[in-house]
């Protein structure tokens, strides 16, 4: 690990951390992935970040499996540091930012999404272990012969499907971000790689 691609894996939670909570904030519903923890949070109980964890445990068993090697544990101190900062986004900015016209809904729900695309692009350049929902789209992006947008919008629906029987936040947010979230990653990722490849060279 160098102390490069810690910054950018650093920077890149916190960007990444910042447009979900902006994402659940917006009312309009959340990733796939986002409502299935705001659907256990809503349930069940405890935080937001604190499913992010519980979950990423479960994926990071399945990653296991299908990469046939032990568990990548590093993944999971990427889940907890991405756990604590949705909790720390979502509960300081709930309480003033308010979403109380669709405008400013929807203004918070595309800015959400950018923020996501962008974060997750930059956080994977620090190649540190990736949140174990990431690692997952990695690997079927690879046993399949997919491209990150495609593998992407597969395990989006399939989560999907938990969320709405957890009663999730889903909508139009939900719609746009199964199909564009993956393809936003697409296309921030080469100015990522090009921005990182530019500081290491440094």
């Amino acid at each position: 690990m160098t102390r490069k691609g810690f910054f950018f894996y650093l920077i890149g939670i916190v960007i990444l951390t910042l447009g979900i909570a902006l994402s659940i904030l917006s009312n309009l519903g959340t990733s796939p992935y986002d409502s299935l923890l705001v659907g256990l949070y809503r349930t069940i109980g405890l935080t937001v970040g604190s499913w992010e964890i519980i979950i990423a445990l479960v994926m990071m068993g399945l990653n296991s499996v299908l990469l046939r090697k032990r568990p990548e544990f590093l993944a999971l101190g990427t889940a907890v540091v991405t756990g604590a900062g949705i909790d720390a986004w979502y509960f300081s900015l709930r309480g003033w930012l308010l979403a109380d016209t669709f405008l400013l809904q929807l203004v918070l729900l595309i800015a959400g999404m950018l923020l996501i695309g962008i974060g997750t692009a930059i956080y994977l350049q620090g190649n540190i272990a990736p949140i174990p929902l990431d690692r997952l789209m990695l690997i079927l992006r690879e046993k399949l012969s997919l491209s990150l947008s495609t593998s992407r919008l597969l395990i989006s629906m399939l989560v999907l499907t938990f969320a709405y029987f957890l009663h999730g936040p889903i909508g139009i947010g939900t719609l746009l971000t199964a199909l564009f979230n993956g393809w936003m990653l697409s296309f921030f990722m080469p100015y990522a790689e090009n921005l990182y490849r530019e500081r290491v060279q440094e």
